[in-house]
């Protein structure tokens, strides 16, 4: 067997050489990295690293000019439906129609995955997660925390194998951006693998089992936090933005710059 299809099978996601270009721009550029099975894995880099996009091949929502993703064993271009059944996914904004209350939401989106629930599973499902008290309210009043977590719920309510989160705590305040982690780390402990992006160095540190850093659509570095700064701590771009004991953002901000990209 070779080293491709070994890690395919002992990795729940294989990005191997992807590439994508917009208007002769290219945002993806020969990435590679894996996602192992029950890892939540990070993916760093700053805005217009490419982030997204990987996400969104990796969903299947566009096609890369190069290069190929498995998700479980299964090449996400030639598998679309088997892939798609597999991946939860939560984005930055939920889309959730305003003017649905909670328990609508959880139907809805619950019969979508072909999971069928009862008024009472729906009202334990969300006293899970804080909301049970919450189930006649309308999205649209619920607070950014509450969103947040019920759109995590809803990216799991049917139990996939890989998860992809795109920024799951952006703009949380500090207590909800914890209650996110913990509930990241459940579902990590449940059986799922999590690919996540966060420009939170802390969140990195707090939830990520490894972290790939990635700038202008290339894979810089990638091992855990921890190894990162041991890896990059004598680097002169990183003493250059230290101050005083190297950290994560010390790294992330050595190898891909000071400059702010919009």
């Amino acid at each position: 067997m070779n080293a491709t299809h070994e890690s395919a099978r002992s990795s729940m996601l294989v990005a191997d050489q992807l590439r994508m270009a917009y208007g002769g721009r290219t945002v993806v550029d020969g990435l590679t990295f894996r996602v192992d099975r029950g890892e939540i894995f990070g993916l760093l880099g700053p805005n217009g690293a490419g982030k997204t996009t990987t996400l969104s091949i990796i969903e299947g929502l566009v096609t890369p000019d190069g290069g190929s993703a498995q998700v479980d064993g299964l090449d996400v271009r030639h598998h679309p439906f088997e892939v798609k059944a597999r991946l939860g996914v939560q984005l930055q904004s939920s889309s959730f129609q305003p003017e649905l209350s909670v328990g609508q939401i959880v139907r809805l989106y619950g019969g979508l995955y072909g999971v069928r629930l009862s008024h009472e599973q729906i009202r334990q499902r969300l006293g899970t997660i804080g909301l049970d008290g919450e189930i006649g309210k309308r999205f649209k009043q619920l607070s950014g925390g509450q969103q947040q977590r019920l759109a995590l719920h809803i990216a799991t309510i049917h139990h996939p194998a890989l998860l992809l989160l795109d920024e799951p705590t952006a703009g949380l305040d500090p207590q909800s951006r914890r209650a996110l982690w913990r509930r990241i780390e459940g579902l990590r402990s449940d059986g799922s693998s999590i690919l996540l992006t966060t420009h939170s160095m802390e969140e990195a540190q707090a939830v990520c089992d490894r972290v790939a850093i990635i700038d202008h659509g290339v894979l810089i570095t990638v091992g855990t936090p921890a190894q990162l700064i041991d890896k990059h701590r004598n680097d002169p771009e990183v003493l250059a933005v230290a101050h005083g004991e190297v950290t994560l953002e010390d790294v992330f901000i050595g190898l891909t710059g000071s400059e702010i990209n919009d």
